[in-house]
């Protein structure tokens, strides 16, 4: 089996994402699930992860397809975020267009990648939403899948489902639960849930530094010196992940 590395919510995070590219150096192939850009450095994140070339898949998130649309002057709804219709206005239009071109799903031998579901890119089902929850969103899903991962929660997880294995990669640029950006890596002897080391302070500064989002000290202070509990998490989701 390829060894893969599983990249989810970035949200144009630029030093997580360094750390973990340093620290996913052995994995031969890196799968994006998700939620790419929207965040303080959109075009350098994006920059960065297209000089990989074919090492590199792509999922698109539910993040990725609003930006495209607030790019595009096609999104009519309220924006999830202060940082998002920023995101969208720094874009060259060659990232917009490699975006709106990104699939919802890819499937490497019996491993799909999702960004939320593999029927939503906003659907929520949690590490403890029961059974039932979880048969609703695989319905339809193909026998030959035997595994399935994805982010959007930016929490990160592994259990199984009715013989399926279900991993959530958790959050490269906005982790939950524990500080650190979390990452997944898939081997023929399973699934690590990983944590890159990162220097919050530092990155913070960085964004700071570097980013030209006028709200970067507040977002690096919610984001980045401030790291949500899973309890916290799981509160606020768990209205939305109930069906």
């Amino acid at each position: 089996m390829t060894t893969v590395a599983v990249l989810a919510d970035i949200h144009g995070v630029l030093p997580a994402l360094e750390a973990v590219l340093a620290d996913a150096q052995q994995a031969e192939l890196i799968v994006l699930a998700g939620d790419i850009a929207s965040g303080p450095q959109p075009v350098e994140t994006l920059d960065l992860l297209t000089g990989l070339g074919e090492r590199v898949v792509w999922v698109r998130g539910n993040a990725d397809r609003e930006l495209v649309e607030m790019a595009r002057g096609t999104y009519d709804a309220k924006a999830p975020d202060a940082v998002s219709p920023w995101a969208a206005e720094q874009l060259r239009p060659d990232q917009v267009e490699l975006l709106a071109a990104l699939p919802t799903t890819v499937t490497i031998g019996d491993v799909l990648f999702c960004h939320a579901t593999p029927r939503d890119d906003e659907e929520m089902v949690l590490v403890d939403s029961p059974i039932s929850r979880w048969a609703q969103v695989f319905e339809g899903l193909p026998d030959e899948v035997r595994t399935v991962v994805c982010g959007h929660t930016h929490m990160p997880f592994a259990r199984q489902v009715d013989r399926r294995l279900v991993v959530n990669a958790g959050s490269v640029g906005m982790p939950y639960g524990a500080p650190g950006p979390s990452w997944a890596l898939l081997t023929e002897d399973g699934v690590q849930l990983r944590r890159a080391p990162l220097d919050a302070a530092e990155a913070a500064a960085r964004i700071e530094s570097e980013s030209t989002y006028p709200g970067r000290a507040e977002w690096v202070a919610e984001y980045l010196l401030h790291t949500y509990s899973d309890t916290e998490a799981l509160e606020a989701f768990r209205p939305r992940a109930e069906g």
